[in-house]
């Protein structure tokens, strides 16, 4: 049995060496040592061999079937590099072809503008809150001081889906929604930014479906003076601390007394030019003390608590800030628009 081991160690060995792919070299380790090959026989047949015998050809056995298990382990990685190496020299890339750009996309200004102002906001003690975009009657108008004969309806004209569903004209229900959970309970302060939708007719300054951020605060002893100091904090960080502000009397159904803020024209610095229209001053957003209506119809006692609420275009804030002049831009998807804001990161 030696002489025959040793005659399958060279056997092995020369068939390995001569091994041309992985696929001969298998080939030789299952002929060799499978569970059919002679190796196996011979190790099975060692119950015939005497007690002295038994040892020293069971040595024998193990180191020719290592032997030949490690010559096919180095074949077999030889022969994978040459392979690898092949297909390198097959597959060579020309480092001098220039290279393909990788197109990234950015944050759309008017997300730009809603993160910026969720920010500070959030940094007085602000939440944001969220509602839903298909809203009912009694919380888009009569929940905010717009019963169904008021002549302020005819000021918002709204995309109605049934008779009591539409497509919310302003964020203000989200203020309602809010109030009503709160249970009469203050304080409250809240930002709520999201789409809003009226009948249109689209044009440079004018869109169907818009995006606004109202807030607002109900609490004790809230006065005018907080609203014109949180307004005033809000125009000098959003648009230049040089920016000075106006408070023009105004109406709207659900505050009482209203306002619109003025900013100072960057532009001109309140001197006049043709974007403010000669005035030195452009107009931002509506705000006002929260009517006690709206107050009562959503669990608070007037008597006991106030508050103030504001609301602000984000186009017409992206407007403003970015020099845009047409709020079409920001619904058209046009690629050149939007990679203007890539240096602005």
């Amino acid at each position: 049995m030696k002489d025959r081991l040793e005659q399958l160690r060279k056997e092995a060995l020369a068939k390995i060496e001569q091994a041309k792919d992985m696929k001969e070299v298998q080939q030789v380790r299952i002929s060799y040592l499978g569970k059919k090959g002679p190796i196996t026989d011979i190790l099975r047949g060692m119950k015939k061999l005497t007690s002295e015998e038994r040892p020293i050809i069971g040595a024998l056995a193990n180191e020719v079937r290592e032997t030949i298990s490690k010559t096919i382990e180095k074949k077999w990685a030889e022969l994978e590099q040459a392979a690898i190496q092949r297909k390198l020299a097959e597959e060579s890339i020309d480092v001098t072809l220039p290279g393909r750009p990788i197109v990234v996309g950015n944050r759309h200004p008017l997300t730009r503008v809603i993160e910026e102002v969720e920010d500070l906001f959030i940094g007085l003690g602000y939440t944001v809150a969220e509602g839903p975009e298909v809203e009912t009657d009694y919380y888009n108008f009569e929940a905010l001081n717009i019963p169904k004969d008021h002549p302020a309806r005819d000021m918002q004209d709204s995309f109605y889906i049934t008779n009591d569903l539409l497509m919310r004209t302003q964020t203000s229900p989200v203020q309602a929604r809010t109030m009503e959970k709160a249970k009469g309970k203050g304080p409250i302060k809240i930002i709520c930014p999201g789409k809003t939708f009226r009948r249109d007719n689209d044009d440079a300054t004018h869109s169907h479906q818009f995006m606004q951020i109202e807030g607002l605060v109900v609490d004790k002893n809230i006065r005018m003076s907080d609203l014109h100091g949180t307004l005033e904090f809000f125009a000098k960080t959003i648009f230049g601390h040089d920016r000075e502000i106006r408070l023009r009397p105004s109406f709207f159904p659900f505050t009482e007394p209203s306002l619109e803020m003025d900013i100072s024209c960057k532009i001109c610095g309140g001197k006049g030019c043709n974007v403010c229209k000669g005035t030195g001053w452009i107009e931002i957003l509506g705000a006002g003390m929260v009517h006690p209506n709206v107050l009562r119809m959503n669990g608070f006692d007037p008597e006991q608590y106030s508050g103030f609420a504001f609301g602000v275009g984000v186009e017409r804030i992206a407007m403003l800030k970015y020099g845009i002049d047409d709020i079409r831009h920001f619904y058209t998807n046009d690629v050149r628009f939007l990679q203007q804001f890539f240096l602005r990161d």
